[in-house]
């Protein structure tokens, strides 16, 4: 599974993980969160997010 981050404030969406605090279950693709999704900690696009490999 995938890993992005924001391109602002660095935090990171782990498909693996989702986000289950923002509803977002565990194992829930980049491709399938809604495009109107913004960066719970600083409010960027998800669009400006960036593929990220640790």
């Amino acid at each position: 599974m995938a890993q992005y981050q924001c391109s602002a404030c660095f935090f990171p969406y782990n498909e693996e993980l989702g986000l289950p605090d923002e509803g977002i279950p565990p194992g829930t693709r980049w491709e399938d969160i809604p495009d109107d999704w913004v960066c719970p900690e600083c409010g960027t696009p998800k669009s400006l997010f960036i593929a990220y490999t640790p």
